[in-house]
């Protein structure tokens, strides 16, 4: 005859070596591995397991939310560097933020810790370091010699991430991207500041504060538009590929390395008009057809 509590432990012991799935919204973290736990008779080995295995839920993982940490603590400094004068250092900040933010993805999915604590923690980093970070730093730079204006394109701004993160929470796909990346359109404002203060001479005056308004509206629409963008998540690198493309990569690196701030400037501009320019171009595509 049967055992009855062989399956019972065979339940469990794939609840506590197995994929365990994070618990449903609303729920305050308890799984099923909470619910059985009460059912389960008090003193019993599955009882334990049960409990063993609730305890690890009701955790967290270390490595990825230590990098969105990192992400969190960059967006930070780049507020105090830019109310401080440091635009500078305050672009590079975000600019770290950028990586740590990239690498705390990838680091979880690798190493399989996704959580929806994580996803929560790391969208509350990216409102920092992408919409209050940037915002205050073009502020300080120049936004404020506006008045008014300046106040309500700040604001536009911080709002725009803050509805691009919230839609990207709800229906977000890996394959592409509705509007800007907040991390992108944080890049062009922030590498905008770096390269006008790295240039300019003298004092900035009203049109350099004024272009600066206009980029920074421009950034916070393209955010929140139905223009799909590439996303860069798709790039795979464990695969195989011909040693030239090294050769491309170091290259690359080389050219960056000669004018950081124009370079990086040029290439965030890009990709922040690649999606109008696609659109404009089936628009004219859809107006001239080819003839046959």
């Amino acid at each position: 005859m049967a055992d009855p509590g062989k399956p019972k432990l065979r339940s469990v012991d794939r609840g506590v070596g197995g994929s365990e799935p994070p618990a449903r919204k609303g729920t305050s973290g308890r799984g099923a591995a909470d619910n059985a736990t009460d059912a389960a008779p008090s003193g019993s080995s599955a009882s334990a397991r049960l409990r063993a295995a609730a305890a690890r839920r009701r955790g967290i993982y270390l490595l990825p939310n230590v990098i969105t940490t990192g992400a969190l603590f960059a967006g930070f400094y780049a507020t105090i560097a830019g109310m401080s004068g440091r635009f500078g250092a305050a672009a590079l900040a975000i600019l770290a933020a950028i990586i740590l933010d990239t690498a705390d993805g990838r680091v979880a999915r690798m190493t399989r810790t996704q959580s929806n604590f994580g996803a929560e923690y790391d969208s509350l980093s990216d409102m920092v370091a992408f919409g209050v970070a940037p915002a205050l730093v073009a502020f300080h730079w120049g936004l404020a010699n506006l008045g008014q204006v300046g106040w309500v394109v700040t604001f536009t701004y911080i709002a725009c991430t803050a509805l691009r993160l919230a839609r990207f929470n709800t229906n977000g796909d890996l394959a592409s991207f509705k509007g800007l990346p907040s991390p992108a359109a944080a890049a062009v404002i922030a590498c905008t500041v770096w390269v006008w203060e790295a240039y300019a001479v003298g004092e900035r005056t009203l049109f350099s504060s004024s272009m600066l308004g206009l980029i920074t509206t421009a950034i916070a629409l393209l955010m929140v538009s139905n223009l799909t963008y590439f996303s860069p998540k798709q790039l795979g690198l464990k695969g195989r590929v011909p040693f030239v493309t090294m050769v491309l990569v170091v290259l690359a690196f080389a050219v960056l390395l000669a004018d950081p701030p124009s370079i990086l400037l040029a290439l965030f501009c890009l990709y922040a008009l690649s999606a109008p320019a696609q659109f404009l171009w089936r628009k004219w595509r859809e107006r001239n057809p080819p003839a046959c």
